[in-house]
């Protein structure tokens, strides 16, 4: 599964908050910004279901995801690889 030439491919990174699922996980990505009038910084939070066909990534994982086919209703991206491992 390799992304067309020329076609721009979205990547995050998050923390994986959920791992029931099998070959799926629920990755919380982070992403602040400032208020535009007020200055405030402002988190917001993202939860995207990604796949993981080896059911390799644990919760506390901090993975990287990219925007891939549809695999169900609610699962569009796949876990390309980890950041670090949890510390338990």
């Amino acid at each position: 599964m390799s992304a067309k030439e020329g076609k721009t491919v979205r990547r995050l990174t998050g923390r994986v908050v959920a791992d029931q699922a099998d070959k799926t996980v629920r990755v919380r990505v982070q992403r602040i910004t400032k208020h535009k009038l007020y200055g405030k910084v402002i988190r917001r939070d993202a939860d995207f279901l990604a796949h993981d066909e080896d059911n390799r990534y644990a919760k506390g994982d901090e993975v990287t995801i990219e925007e891939r086919r549809r695999f169900s209703k609610r699962k569009g991206w796949i876990v390309v690889g980890k950041a670090e491992k949890a510390a338990s």
